[in-house]
């Protein structure tokens, strides 16, 4: 009885923590409730390696990965700020509340994606990307921040990167919003 007990507790706790490989959470501002979400601002994300070839490929695809994956949740306006230029690691908060205040807009998403480089070329890409989001409020507080690894989250060693960068943008906003469910504070989804 005792084996059967220690394999159940073992299977359930593999199963668990495989849920949530590649996706890091690393903020959640516990403090803020979101109020009734109908209008959200999303600025184009900041790509790494900065390319000038490759920005505006990932900028339209993770675009169309946001969207769809919002429609799951609602029925959103997403207003897309274009050339915004906002730094990932030092965002402008005074930038986000105007931006949030003139669109008419509850939350704010700053997102970050970062190609993998594999071998000896300057310009060799792999396939893998780290997708990085942040959500403010109107305020301009931090709510939450997530990353989604999709090497360590799927293990997908074949594909595209497209299919990479909509994979995680998908695990990243369902995270993002099972995780602020979870904590009980309004979600986008929630009212």
């Amino acid at each position: 009885m005792k084996k059967i007990l220690f394999c159940g507790l073992a299977a359930s706790l593999i199963i668990i923590s495989c849920k949530n490989l590649g996706s890091t959470l690393v903020k959640l501002n516990h403090s803020i409730k979101l109020k009734h979400v109908d209008r959200i601002v999303y600025f184009d994300p900041e790509v790494y390696p900065n390319f000038e070839e490759i920005k505006e490929p990932t900028n339209n695809v993770i675009y169309s990965a946001v969207s769809d994956e919002l429609k799951n949740y609602g029925n959103y306006k997403i207003m897309h700020i274009n050339n915004a230029n906002i730094k990932y690691d030092s965002v402008d908060v005074n930038m986000i509340k105007e931006s949030c205040i003139n669109n008419g807009a509850e939350i704010a998403i700053v997102p970050k994606v970062k190609y993998f480089k594999v071998g000896l070329g300057k310009y060799v890409f792999s396939n893998q990307v780290i997708v990085s989001m942040k959500m403010y409020n109107n305020d301009g507080q931090l709510v939450i921040e997530n990353s989604f690894d999709t090497y360590k989250g799927s293990g997908r060693l074949l594909g595209s990167a497209e299919n990479s960068i909509k994979i995680g943008t998908a695990n990243v906003i369902k995270n993002m919003i099972t995780e602020l469910r979870s904590r009980n504070m309004t979600t986008p989804a929630s009212e």
